[in-house]
């Protein structure tokens, strides 16, 4: 959604409020895509300071639904946070790089929202903290039982030692 500006811009120390929905369906963030399976509108209250400049405040709250880092199965992440930022009308268009999310007097709250999120993605995911993730050999999940596989685990000092056995017994055959 779109919030055009130059209302805000006629009366210094005027603050008006705005509610928009989040038009995205999706968070595509490059290498990955997760969907947003719910959202709230979102509430933006613009200040004008003075000399053209703007706070923006906003606070957004959605799900998305992510894989978990172990396992890999969908795991549904809340996100709500807030946003703050000073808008600076006076520059040039294309000036600041750090204002994207404005075109000319236009506020684009989607893409506010969006780039303020990826400080807020969660680090690490997990479908439940003691998650046993997969097998590495086969690749089964092992939250849902074990898959057979050997897993036992050799001392890797050892390994010259098995390998001079392992070869000791193919040159006997």
């Amino acid at each position: 959604m779109h919030i055009h500006l130059s209302d805000s811009l006629s009366h210094e120390q005027e603050t008006r409020e705005y509610t928009a929905q989040i038009e995205a369906d999706v968070l595509d963030i490059g290498t990955a895509r997760y969907p947003i399976t719910e959202k709230k509108p979102v509430r933006v209250r613009i200040t004008n300071t003075g000399d053209k400049k703007l706070l923006i405040e906003a606070e957004a709250s959605f799900v998305l639904i992510m894989p978990c880092d172990r396992c890999l199965e969908d795991v549904r992440v809340p996100l709500s946070y807030s946003v703050s930022r000073t808008a600076d009308l006076g520059e040039a268009p294309g000036e600041s790089e750090e204002q994207a999310y404005l075109d000319g007097y236009d506020l684009d709250v989607d893409t506010l929202i969006r780039d303020e999120l990826f400080v807020h993605l969660p680090m690490k995911v997990l479908c439940r903290e003691d998650c046993k993730g997969i097998c590495n050999r086969c690749g089964a999940n092992l939250n849902h039982g074990t898959c057979g596989c050997d897993v036992t685990e050799l001392d890797p000092r050892m390994a010259v030692i098995r390998d001079i056995f392992k070869n000791s017994s193919e040159n006997m055959d």
